[in-house]
């Protein structure tokens, strides 16, 4: 009767069966004995290990598994073994130690150990009902560096090899629940106009400056608390913790600017770049990592609307006013679709002394549920930032033309011109001609009764074609006014050869007259020389932002026709302008 607790006889039948069915066989397979002695194993094991099958009989199975736990498990697992038919093979991972320390370094493994999948199961001894343990060897060396490779391509950026965002995510949410470190710092570095430097070198001169800055930031924050991520196109992030201080940082962020402002060279030609930093610093546990992360974004925003180049420090206070702002933002969206937005009206006035209205200005307001009124200046930057400028300003002239043909209507021939100063970011769009001639003919509004006003920044902003769009609609018939509060805004008419017929002076220089007690002042005297510049230019000339009758009286000696502002009448609804206009009498 066969004892399956005593040694298997290597030459059993069992043994003999287990050699012709298994020596062929792509796994490695060992037959074990009841103690876990490898009583005959097959070449495949052999080669797995770099040993001679038949050296690795009488030796324990468990004296070639690396690890003490998973070797103590497996000894315990035979010494249970009874010699019946277990319900379920046993299966676990492990590795294996290999005989030459060579091949898993050529293979890219880690030291000697071969990661392997191990099945306890059995075969059938010669005895009825018996069965001896055998045990199936899989190589998952190779599956193991792939899952490796593939984990690592996941939390890392191929291109600079720095950890990704979703990895530097995971730093930051555990950084802000480990108490045993005083403080958790997070900076955010955005590189400035990195787009420029991409669509004029290349994106292959723009992935050298990526990876050089990247290297930078590496070495400048390189401490063993301290982690660098990219985290979008040109954006960076820093982790730091441990007893940190404002000042520390900051010294630590201006010196990684300084570094990032060197020059990179490709052959002869040296590429300067800058960076904007928004920094927060943090007690671990006092917030969460996703509000950390945005107040850090919010700082970084900051630091760019600076002027870039510069480092911010967050500041509560100035995180709240921020918070509204861009509330407001992405809310334009809401507003406009739940008719929040209003145009207002004011009149300009002859300064003759006739009270005639030759035009009336459009000007932009929010009737926010819980702002109150905000002016355009409130929420058109806003605007520019979230992509809705040419949505509301297309909204603003379409509204205002639309009032300007119900005046039409009771008021005929009588109804002064319409002048609206379009957002900027609608005055350089491509589509502005279209965009205009859509709105005039919908509302069935002549082109000449319609007076477009674009600033000194509009006319130099490079974006869009913008001469070319006030050229065209000049020619079907609208009138062109450049908002000017210096004599080289002047210069832009002669040097682009705009047909501009009207200018107006701004608020600012008009408010310049309140200091100028005397006709000698400098403030009065460089007025005096930029209306005198608009006569010889030809055009007409009027002023905005008028609320005193010394200022009124001042531009009219100067020789300016017409102007605006508190003085006169602030801006009004449409409804009151309706009124106003049917009555005959807009001031």
């Amino acid at each position: 009767m066969n004892d399956p607790c005593a040694p298997l006889d290597r030459r059993s039948a069992a043994s003999d069966r287990f050699v012709a069915l298994f020596s062929d066989a792509p796994l490695g397979i060992a037959l074990l004995d009841a103690t876990g002695g490898i009583v005959t194993a097959n070449p495949a094991l052999g080669t797995l290990l770099g040993i001679d099958p038949d050296a690795l009989a009488d030796t324990k199975f468990t004296s070639h598994v690396t690890s003490k736990a998973d070797a103590a498990a497996l000894d315990a697992l035979l010494a249970g073994y009874t010699g019946t038919d277990p319900d379920e093979p046993t299966r676990f991972d492990t590795a294996l130690e290999h005989a030459d320390d060579s091949k898993n370094s050529e293979d890219g493994g880690a030291g000697d150990d071969v990661r392997v999948k191990l099945t306890l199961s059995s075969v059938p001894a010669d005895q009825e009902g018996m069965t001896y343990p055998v045990v199936m060897v899989e190589d998952v060396t190779d599956m193991n560096l792939l899952q490796e490779r593939l984990r690592h391509q996941n939390l890392h950026d191929p291109l600079t090899g720095l950890p990704n965002s979703v990895n530097f995510h995971g730093q930051l949410e555990s950084a802000m629940v480990d108490t045993s470190r005083a403080t958790v710092a997070l900076v955010l570095l955005d590189i400035d106009g990195f787009r420029v430097i991409n669509d004029g070198l290349g994106s292959e001169t723009g992935d050298k400056i990526l990876k050089s800055v990247a290297a930078t930031l590496r070495h400048v924050f390189g401490g063993e608390e301290e982690n660098v991520a990219r985290l979008t196109g040109d954006g960076f992030g820093v982790l730091l913790r441990g007893d940190l201080t404002p000042q520390h940082l900051i010294d630590r962020v201006e010196h990684a600017l300084d570094r990032l402002a060197e020059p990179i060279y490709f052959g002869d030609t040296g590429v300067g770049i800058s960076a904007s930093a928004g920094i927060v610093l943090r007690a671990p546990g006092s917030t969460s990592d996703t509000d950390l992360l945005r107040d850090a974004e919010v700082t970084l925003h900051r630091a760019k609307e600076a002027g870039r180049a510069k480092w911010m420090l967050f500041e509560p206070e100035l995180d709240t006013k921020d918070r509204r702002r861009y509330r407001l933002g992405a809310a334009i969206a809401g507003g406009l679709e739940r008719g929040e937005f209003a145009v207002h009206y004011q009149p300009t006035v002859r300064l003759d002394g006739s009270q005639l209205v030759p035009v009336v200005n459009a000007r932009l307001y929010w009737n926010h549920p819980t702002e109150g009124q905000l002016d355009c200046d409130d929420f058109v930057p806003l605007a520019d930032a979230t992509g809705m400028t040419v949505r509301i300003g297309t909204w603003m002239l379409g509204q205002a033309l639309k009032d300007y043909a119900e005046w039409r209507q009771h008021a005929g021939d009588r109804t002064p011109d319409l002048c609206v100063l379009p957002p900027r970011r609608l005055a350089i769009d491509d589509d502005l001609v279209r965009i205009v001639n859509t709105q005039l003919k919908k509302h069935d509004i002549p082109s000449t009764a319609l007076r477009l006003c674009a600033d000194a920044g509009t006319l130099v902003d490079t974006r869009g074609e913008v001469h070319d769009s006030l050229s065209v609609l000049n020619e079907i018939g609208v009138k062109l006014v450049l908002a000017v509060s210096a004599a080289a805004d002047l210069e832009l008419i002669r040097r682009n050869e705009l047909p501009v017929e009207y200018v107006s002076l701004t608020g600012q220089i008009v408010d310049a007259l309140l200091d100028a007690a005397e006709s000698g002042s400098t403030q009065f005297e460089h007025l005096r020389h930029l209306v005198r510049s608009a006569k010889e230019l030809g055009v007409r000339i009027g002023a905005a932002g008028v609320h005193t009758e010394e200022q009124a009286d001042a531009l009219a000696g100067m020789g300016v026709v017409a102007a605006r502002g508190r003085f006169f009448r602030g801006p009004l609804p449409a409804e009151e302008m309706t009124e106003l206009i049917t009555a005959g009498s807009p001031t």
